[in-house]
């Protein structure tokens, strides 16, 4: 299987995806998204680390890449039996730890996109062949035949923590979806065990689920994710509590 995921929108996916049928017909294809928030990197981190671990084991092709045309690199990363072909900014290493097998830490190596045609569109010139050839020959064999090189330093990017207080925590806007859901990096514990939270200055109710307030009226829950969403029941949070992504948010359980 190899997946495909960008912040592409279309019809662009659709070149990546006929290059990888050029070098195998019979390659299974599978788009996780290609609506990931436009050159958002740590969005797409985010959900790629909540996202991946479902799939069975896989050639993960990802492009996010602002620096697309610049002196970044180019990487192919293993981690357990999952692989990854990526630009070399961070954007695949939460979800890729998210995949280690016990005891193992991640390995890199990274790819040559000297040849690349466009210095635009990576996406079809470098990373789709480089993730076609790595399916099609696995990841020792494609190593060597590349020539690619292994890479002990790479963009680590983790996702931030949000810090607890006596009340609750203070966080921040992780990436905000397109139900206008505001997704926050604050722990879902905090709102264990109260009926109301104050969001920023704004008190809410602390519901299980969005059918627990009426429409159109705020509130706070527990996302998929495990953590706190800043929410409005059939309408946008983001507009209401008037949150993007990285802005901060401090969560108080109202005793």
């Amino acid at each position: 299987m190899i997946t495909l995921s960008s912040d592409f929108g279309s019809p662009y996916p659709a070149a990546m995806r006929g290059v990888l049928l050029r070098r195998d017909p019979d390659a299974r294809l599978v788009d996780v998204s290609h609506e990931f928030p436009r050159q958002d990197v740590r969005a797409a981190a985010f959900w790629l680390r909540e996202l991946l671990p479902y799939f069975p084991p896989a050639v993960h092709l990802v492009v996010v890449d602002p620096g697309v045309g610049t002196d970044r690199a180019a990487l192919a990363v293993k981690a357990g039996e999952h692989a990854f072909v990526a630009p070399d900014n961070g954007v695949v290493v939460p979800a890729a730890r998210e995949l280690l097998d016990d005891g193992e830490s991640l390995r890199a190596w990274r790819l040559d996109d000297a040849d690349a045609a466009s210095s635009t569109f990576h996406g079809r010139d470098v990373f789709a062949p480089a993730a076609g050839e790595l399916h099609r020959l696995g990841f020792g064999e494609f190593t060597d035949r590349v020539g690619a090189e292994r890479v002990e330093e790479f963009e680590d990017l983790r996702l931030p923590e949000a810090s607890a207080t006596e009340s609750g925590a203070v966080g921040e806007v992780l990436t905000v979806d397109d139900f206008g859901n505001v997704i926050t990096n604050v722990p879902g514990r905090v709102l264990d065990g109260v009926e109301t939270v104050r969001v920023n200055d704004r008190e809410v109710p602390a519901v299980e689920t969005f059918a627990g307030v009426p429409t159109g009226q705020w509130l706070a829950t527990v996302g998929s994710h495990g953590y706190v969403e800043c929410d409005v029941n059939q309408g946008r949070g983001d507009r209401a509590f008037d949150l993007e992504p990285g802005d901060d948010v401090r969560v108080d359980r109202v005793e």
